[in-house]
């Protein structure tokens, strides 16, 4: 698995439990850094930015989902899939060294993986819309 897809599903790992814990990222984000062996592994960097940068930007990320998920409140989507989006925002609006299509691609990869059958047609969908508010 690339590092940055590694990056991404520990970011995931994080998000998710802070979402069902409906606990703070960081303070999740706290506790799983101190169970990580030393050296930690090189993509737990890019890791700890998705997590930080998700938390800091959360509400602007949220409102941005809720507005381009056609049909869908964020309430109602699996929790897999709020948090793959999140990454994936987070990425298309402040990350430049990613590309919008890379950022895409990687979450409907990781929700083929782990979520629902439908979900990485809808998150394709949701994230290219934002995509295409975020180029304007």
């Amino acid at each position: 698995m690339p590092a940055r897809r590694k990056a991404r599903k520990r970011a995931l790992d994080v998000l998710f439990e802070a979402d069902l814990r409906d606990r703070p990222p960081v303070e999740v984000l706290a506790g799983y850094l101190d169970r990580i062996e030393n050296p930690r592994p090189a993509h737990v960097d890019y890791a700890i930015d998705l997590v930080e940068g998700v938390a800091a930007n959360l509400n602007r990320i949220d409102e941005l989902i809720a507005s381009y998920a056609e049909g869908w409140t964020l309430d109602r989507m699996p929790v897999v899939d709020r948090n793959l989006a999140r990454i994936a925002v987070y990425e298309l609006l402040y990350v430049d060294e990613i590309d919008d299509p890379v950022a895409i691609t990687e979450a409907v990869e990781l929700a083929r993986q782990m979520s629902t059958d439908d979900s990485p047609r809808f998150l394709n969908g949701l994230l290219g819309r934002v995509a295409e508010y975020a180029t304007r």
